[in-house]
C-alpha cells in the first residue's frame, strides 16, 4: 500500500501576512507622527500665545501707567500746548508735534507722533508737584541770563533742583521754558530765582531760558525735584519696545530695551469737540468728553490754529494699542507658506465710547531686518483708554 507524502509546513510568515504587517505598521508610524507634529504645533501655538500675551499686557500696562500720571502741573491754560525751550545735559529732547504745518515742541500730558502702519512714538510728560500752580510771576523783564527776579517775597517752596516752567501771560505771547533752580539769592534779593548751568543742574544752560518774557507777564511753575520729572518717549524698533526717560539713568539720550516681541504700539487722542456757548471743562460745569478720536492733531476748538494751544487743552483721554508676537515662528507647509496670521491686524476697531465713531488703523507688523515672512507668526492686540485726570482741572 502506497502512503501519500504531503509537503511540511514551514514555520514564519508568508509573503502576504509580511506585507499586511508592514502596511499596518507603516500607517500606525503614520499616524503617531501626525500625533507628534499636531502636539508640538498646538504645544508651540500654546507657547507662542502665552508669550505674546505675557508681552504685550505688561508693555500695555507700563505705558498705561504713564498716562494714568501724566499731567501734573501741565494742565494750566497757560502751559498746556506752548511751545517750549528745552536742554537736558544727559540727552533728552522734547517730541515735536505740527502747528499749522510747523513743528513745535509743546508742552503737554500726552503726544503723539504717528507713525501710520508704522509704529508710533508715544510721549507722557509728568510733573511730580502735586501743587504746580503758576503762584508767581515775574517783576522784571527777561531777555537772557541766569537768574528771574520774581514778586517782592522769596518764593515760597522753591527749593534747589527743582524744576521750573515759566510760561508767558497770557498765553501765546512768547515761547515757554524749563530751567532747574541753582538756589534763591539771599537777601535783600531773596526774590530772585538763580538757575546757572552746572553739574548738578543738568537743565541749565549758559544761555539762560532761550525765550523772553515782559514784566509781569509771566508765570513760574514749580514741577517738582529734577530727578523725578518723568518726561517718559515709549516707541518700537525691530520688535523690541524702547523707552527714553529723565528718572532712568541711562535712558535720557539713547532708548532702552524694555520688552521683545512688541512689534507695535499706537495711540490716538480722544478730543472735546463740542462747540459750546461758554465752554468750561470743569467738572461742576460742562466736564470734558471724547467726541473724536484721531492719530494727529485737529482744530478741536475751531480757531485759526490746527495744533494750537487750545487744542491741546481739548485732549481728554488717549487710546493706546499694543501688538505683540508669539516668541516662536510656525513652520511654513510644503509649499513654503505660512499662514499663522493671514492678514495684517487692526486697532481701535471699536466705537469706545458709546456714540463716538471708531477710527481703525491697520498695523504693519512686520519687523525690519527679519528674514521670517511676519505670517508665520501669532499676534495678540491689546487696547485700553485712559482719561487724562488732569484735563478737568485747571486753576
Amino acid at each position: 500500500m502506497t502512503t501519500a507524502l504531503f509537503p511540511r509546513r514551514r514555520g514564519g510568515f508568508s509573503l502576504v501576512e509580511l506585507m499586511v504587517s508592514v502596511v499596518v505598521g507603516m500607517l500606525a508610524l503614520l499616524f503617531a507622527t501626525r500625533l507628534i507634529t499636531n502636539a508640538e504645533v498646538n504645544r508651540n501655538a500654546s507657547l507662542g500665545g502665552s508669550d505674546a500675551m505675557q508681552n504685550g499686557m505688561l508693555a500695555l500696562f507700563s505705558m498705561q501707567n504713564d498716562a494714568a500720571q501724566a499731567g501734573w502741573g501741565l494742565n494750566d491754560p497757560l502751559v498746556a500746548g506752548c511751545d517750549t525751550v528745552f536742554t537736558d545735559a544727559n540727552g533728552y529732547t522734547l517730541a515735536p508735534a505740527p502747528r499749522n504745518g510747523v513743528d513745535i515742541t509743546p508742552m503737554s500730558a500726552v503726544i503723539i507722533e504717528d507713525g501710520g502702519a508704522n509704529p508710533d512714538r508715544i510721549s507722557f510728560y509728568t510733573g511730580s508737584s502735586p501743587a504746580a500752580v503758576g503762584s508767581v510771576k515775574n517783576t522784571q523783564q527777561y531777555t537772557g541770563g541766569s537768574s528771574i527776579r520774581t514778586t517782592s517775597r522769596p518764593p515760597y517752596n522753591f527749593n534747589p533742583g527743582d524744576v521750573l516752567l515759566v510760561a508767558p501771560e497770557p498765553a501765546g505771547a512768547d515761547r515757554c521754558a524749563l530751567a532747574q533752580v541753582a538756589s534763591i539769592l539771599p537777601a535783600p534779593n531773596d526774590d530772585t530765582i538763580d538757575f546757572s548751568p552746572g553739574g548738578a543742574y543738568r537743565f541749565n544752560t549758559a544761555a539762560g531760558l532761550g525765550a523772553t518774557f515782559q514784566p509781569s507777564q509771566a508765570r513760574i511753575y514749580n514741577l517738582g525735584p529734577g530727578s523725578r520729572l518723568a518726561f517718559h518717549s515709549w516707541s518700537v524698533n525691530n520688535g523690541i519696545l524702547l523707552l527714553r526717560a529723565t528718572d532712568l539713568a541711562g535712558a535720557s539720550q539713547q532708548p532702552v530695551s524694555v520688552i521683545d516681541n512688541v512689534v507695535s504700539i499706537k495711540a490716538q487722542y480722544g478730543f472735546d469737540t463740542r462747540v459750546l456757548p461758554s465752554y468750561d471743562p470743569a467738572p461742576d460745569k460742562d466736564g470734558i468728553q471724547v467726541g473724536q478720536w484721531s492719530s494727529t492733531m485737529i482744530n478741536a476748538d475751531g480757531d485759526a490754529d490746527t495744533g494750537g494751544a487750545g487744542d491741546f487743552q481739548r485732549i481728554a483721554a488717549v487710546r493706546l494699542a499694543v501688538v505683540a508676537r508669539s516668541k516662536s515662528a510656525e513652520k511654513p507647509d510644503s509649499h513654503g507658506r505660512c499662514s499663522a496670521t493671514t492678514a495684517q491686524p487692526q486697532v481701535f476697531t471699536s466705537a469706545a465710547p458709546a456714540g463716538v465713531t471708531a477710527v481703525p488703523v491697520t498695523v504693519n507688523v512686520a519687523v525690519a531686518g527679519d528674514p521670517i515672512d511676519w505670517k508665520c507668526y501669532r499676534y495678540r492686540v491689546f487696547e485700553t483708554i485712559v482719561s487724562l485726570r488732569n484735563a478737568e482741572w485747571r486753576p
